[in-house]
């Protein structure tokens, strides 16, 4: 089985850092499972790692699509299996690292989205209901047909709750109970997982300092680069944290200040969300910052032991 190493955690906690050290120590290459980094021209919004903060370590999964093209899990995988090839190949540990769940639930545990079918008439319904009466009329939906995929998918998430109730539609199943069967395959890798977490308090601090920070390094102009460049609200990229709230500001339906509160509170929740699936995933090593001191040298010896112990590095 070939080692891979997953080092995750709630936004803003520090796994970018922390990752790259790792990289360092183990001869790692970094694969990032982040739904926004993937586009180009989206670096403050998504707080995307500048090319001077690499180190030297290839990071993959950052800057290569167009804002214009739908990034979902499906192509997500296929392009981390691709870049793991390569990895593999350079016989080095590929490092899986962002904070969305479900991407790397789907590499980890190989999930097979192949089978799912779909239908774009249905599809086509479902989307102009969502723009005539708001994500939370396909939430409604989504309660009645799948109570599980309704509570683990936000009422914002159109794209992926469009999904789920296609699923249901098309099999008559449930897509959280498809979901869950594939979650239980046995992974085809010699893994470790590991959640980066930190004391409430001070991960909502982090948050709203790098909120902060991105305004002063240019949020606002880089959304308005992307609409020059013809991005709309409607597109899957817009949808992220950060930048469907300036585009509102943009547009004058909110002020600055109500764009900014609205970043901090979605972000906060979003954090909330990353744990709650985190804490229903199995093999998981909870590396709490507190425990550590918060030293990052200390949480990095903590890993290194535990990858010795699993047999993904010699001792």
């Amino acid at each position: 089985m070939k080692p891979l190493i997953v080092l995750t955690g709630p936004t803003a906690v520090g796994k970018t850092a922390l990752s790259i050290e790792l990289a360092k120590e183990v001869g790692g290459e970094i694969l990032s499972a982040d739904s926004m980094q993937v586009y180009r021209g989206m670096d403050i919004g998504s707080a995307k790692i500048r090319p001077q903060e690499t180190r030297g370590v290839p990071h993959h999964l950052i800057d290569v699509l167009d804002p214009s093209l739908e990034f979902n899990v499906v192509v997500f995988q296929q392009l981390c299996r691709q870049a793991m090839e390569g990895i593999y190949e350079r016989g080095n540990i590929p490092i899986l690292t962002g904070g969305t769940g479900f991407y790397i639930q789907a590499v980890l545990r190989d999930i097979d989205f192949t089978q799912n079918p779909e239908n774009t008439r249905y599809r086509r319904q479902l989307e102009q209901l969502a723009a005539e009466r708001g994500g939370q009329a396909l939430h409604e939906m989504l309660k009645e047909a799948d109570p599980g995929a309704a509570q683990a998918i936000h009422a914002h998430n159109i794209k992926r709750m469009i999904r789920a109730l296609e699923f249901h539609h098309l099999t008559g199943e449930k897509i959280s109970e498809h979901n869950e069967r594939e979650a239980e395959k046995t992974s085809p890798y010699r893994y470790c997982y590991f959640v980066l977490n930190d004391d409430r308090d001070n991960l909502y601090r982090r948050i709203e300092e790098r909120v902060d920070r991105m305004l002063e390094e240019g949020l606002v102009e880089e959304v308005r680069a992307l609409m020059a460049r013809g991005c709309r609200r409607d597109m899957v990229s817009m949808q992220g944290l950060g930048y469907k709230e300036i585009l509102d500001h943009l547009a004058g339906e909110i002020t600055l200040e109500e764009a900014v509160y609205r970043i901090k509170q979605g972000t906060r929740h979003f954090a909330k969300r990353q744990l709650t699936w985190f804490r229903r995933e199995r093999d998981v090593i909870w590396l709490n910052k507190q425990d550590y001191g918060y030293d990052d040298k200390k949480i990095l010896a903590a890993i290194l032991r535990y990858l010795r112990e699993a047999g993904i590095l010699r001792t």
